[in-house]
């Protein structure tokens, strides 16, 4: 089996159904990963999706935060969904395809704007959340699975447009990247896109807050696709979509998208 995966933090399914259909039909992935999707399952614009072949849904919602759904052209059976860090959050998802591999969706917190967890909430949710990660995957070693989403922590230092200045930045501190290390070092996961991409500058997240973002390019890799090392080999034709940023409202984040051969 041959397929394409693609993930999305799309910041308000609702609102940007029609750039979610855009990115079907110009792009025609097989499966679509989305995130922050900000609304219960029952409210997800599905009719318009399924016109376009994407007719398997897995997702997990709630009102107005958060969301997490992978769209699939594909079979797919429900594995279900962790509550990280018992958050009460809709912020990870599983689904199995035919040929065994899972596929698992994840939205890790943001984390606020204080990288201190005894003066910001937030910040210590994250953590906790990724600490809950490694345990969960310490515990059950994942196998012929992939991992994506928004893991808001761009981990290497040309995952950001400075590294220097970014080190006490909310996403890019050496603590969080501690942590996310852990978590691939759990799941003895590989990072597909820089097995594709090893050098050079990789963005996927522009902030809103820069008006002029495409020549400024303070950018940030925080959405990532991981495989475990049974089938890492097998991934190959990653790509940032970095044109998606300048459509019409866009979400603050573009797809990064995959190829498997299994």
């Amino acid at each position: 089996m041959t397929f394409t995966l693609a993930t999305w933090n799309i910041n308000s399914v609702r609102l940007r159904e029609a750039l979610v259909s855009r990115l079907m039909s110009e792009e025609t992935p097989d499966i679509l990963c989305l995130q922050e999707c900000k609304c219960p399952v029952e409210l997800i614009p599905l009719e318009g999706f399924r016109a376009l072949g994407y007719s398997h849904v897995v997702a997990r919602g709630q009102k107005g935060y958060n969301g997490v759904a992978i769209l699939s052209k594909l079979p797919m059976q429900d594995v279900g969904g962790h509550d990280f860090a018992t958050l009460g959050h809709a912020r990870h998802v599983a689904g199995r395809l035919e040929n065994g591999v899972t596929i698992h969706n994840f939205y890790v917190p943001a984390g606020g704007d204080i990288p201190d967890r005894a003066q910001n909430v937030k910040f210590g949710q994250k953590l906790d959340f990724l600490t809950h990660m490694r345990d969960h995957f310490h515990a059950e070693a994942p196998e012929r699975s992939i991992l994506v989403g928004d893991l808001n922590i761009a981990p290497r230092e040309d995952d950001v447009w400075n590294h220097k200045a970014l080190l006490k930045i909310v996403s890019h501190t050496p603590v969080e990247v501690e942590h996310l290390g852990q978590v691939m070092d759990a799941g003895r996961w590989q990072d597909v896109t820089r097995q594709d991409i090893p050098t050079g500058n990789l963005y996927s997240w522009w902030s809103y807050r820069s008006p002029d973002w495409d020549s400024a390019d303070k950018g940030r890799r925080l959405d990532h696709v991981w495989a475990t090392p049974d089938i890492s080999a097998a991934a190959h034709g990653s790509r940032i979509l970095r044109p998606v940023r300048g459509w019409e409202q866009p979400s603050d984040h573009v797809p990064v998208f995959a190829s498997f051969d299994l």
